[in-house]
C-alpha cells in the first residue's frame, strides 16, 4: 500500500546513521519483543497480517518509533484482528491502553484467482512496473512503479502477498529479478538496482 513505511528512494530524512558495533538488541525488551513476535509467526496466527499491520501504523507514530516497536504493534494488531485476543484483554493485561494500527482499508477478496508457474516474460524482456495506488498490501516498491527495467533472472512461483493478505486463499505466480538503471529511477547516473517482483506487477514495455 502507499504509506510512510515505503521509504525507498525518498529524500529529506537526513543521512543513514551507521552505529559502530551495533548490538542485535539495544534494550532487553527488544529481545522479548522479537521472541514473542517470532512465536506468534511460528504459530501461524499472524500469517498474512504482520507486514500490513505495520504499514497501517499512524505515520507520525511509525516514524517516531523503533524497529521492535513496529514488530510489537504488528503482532498485537494481527492477534486482535485474528480474534486471538481482544483490545480490552490486551489493555487489561498491560494495565494501560495499547495502541493498535489503523483498520484495513482494502476489501476482502472472494477469490484468489488462478495460480500459474509459467513465466510470461523471458530473460532480457523489457518491462515496465505498473503504476497504481493500492489501499491494501503490496510488495511492489513505490520507487519502481511506472519505471522501465529489464528481466535478468527468472525465479520460482510464490504466493502473491497482495492476495494472501486480503483473501482466505492464496495465488501463486512467477517472480523475476528486474534491473533498473539509475537514470530511470533517479534521473542521474549511478549503480543499477535489481528488484524482485511478482509477474502481475509487470507489463511489457513496447515503447
Amino acid at each position: 500500500m502507499d504509506g510512510v513505511h515505503d521509504l525507498g528512494g525518498m529524500e529529506g530524512f537526513g543521512p543513514v546513521v551507521v552505529e559502530p558495533d551495533e548490538p542485535v538488541f539495544h534494550q532487553p525488551w527488544e529481545r522479548r519483543a522479537c521472541r514473542l513476535s517470532m512465536a506468534a509467526m511460528a504459530s501461524g496466527l499472524v500469517n498474512g497480517r504482520f507486514r500490513h499491520a505495520i504499514e497501517r501504523m499512524d505515520p507520525a507514530w511509525y516514524l517516531g518509533s523503533s524497529y521492535y516497536e513496529h514488530w510489537m504493534t504488528g503482532t498485537a494488531t494481527s492477534l486482535v484482528e485474528a480474534g486471538v485476543i481482544t483490545q480490552h484483554e490486551l489493555d487489561g493485561r498491560l494495565a494501560t491502553p495499547f495502541p493498535l494500527s489503523r483498520p484495513v482499508r482494502a476489501p476482502r477478496l472472494r477469490e484468489p484467482g488462478a495460480s500459474s508457474d509459467t513465466h510470461r516474460f523471458g530473460l532480457r524482456s523489457a518491462v515496465r512496473v505498473r503504476a497504481w495506488h493500492p489501499r491494501g498490501h503490496t510488495r511492489a516498491p513505490r520507487y519502481v512503479q511506472g519505471k522501465r527495467g529489464v528481466v535478468v533472472r527468472l525465479d520460482a512461483a510464490f504466493s502473491l502477498p497482495d492476495v494472501e493478505y486480503h483473501c482466505d486463499d492464496k495465488r501463486s505466480e512467477p517472480t523475476y529479478s528486474v534491473r533498473f538503471e539509475a537514470e530511470e529511477l533517479w534521473g542521474e547516473r549511478g549503480d543499477p538496482v535489481h528488484v524482485d517482483l511478482w509477474e502481475s506487477y509487470l507489463e511489457a514495455d513496447d515503447g
